[in-house]
């Protein structure tokens, strides 16, 4: 499956990095990274969060570098939860400069979050940066 897998481009090189986030880390972890977070809010026992395990690895791999990537459970960090105002999971919370600006409920394929990211979230951050270069100067 390696080789079936890398010629669709479902797997990258780049090592896996997700970050655990709780309670006494959310802060630091996400409202105040310098790069774009992709927060994944999951709980023990959920069907839906095991299957988007595996695209929240690929997803680290692939925007290794221009994505940060984390993990909370959800019942390990109440009080993050209250403040994001999570109900179920997995819900997958998208930030930008310490800002929510794309929440998913429920489980979407690799494809889904690929298409945001390159076509919406990622592109945005880019064009943020670009305009704000342009300013300095």
């Amino acid at each position: 499956m390696g080789w079936l897998t890398n010629l669709l481009g479902l797997e990258s090189s780049a090592p896996a990095e997700v970050h655990s986030v709780d309670d006494g880390n959310y802060k630091r972890e996400v409202l105040q990274s310098d790069l774009p977070v992709l927060l994944d809010v999951w709980s023990d026992g959920c069907g839906p969060c095991k299957l988007l395990e595996p695209v929240v690895m690929e997803l680290s791999r692939r925007y290794h570098g221009r994505l940060k990537v984390a993990e909370v459970n959800a019942a390990r960090a109440p009080k993050t939860m209250r403040k994001l105002r999570v109900s179920g999971t997995p819900t997958v919370l998208y930030f930008r400069k310490g800002h929510v600006v794309e929440r998913i409920v429920g489980y979407r394929a690799l494809h889904y979050h690929r298409d945001f990211l390159d076509k919406e979230f990622l592109a945005e951050a880019a064009g943020d940066s670009a305009r704000s270069n342009r300013q300095a100067f």
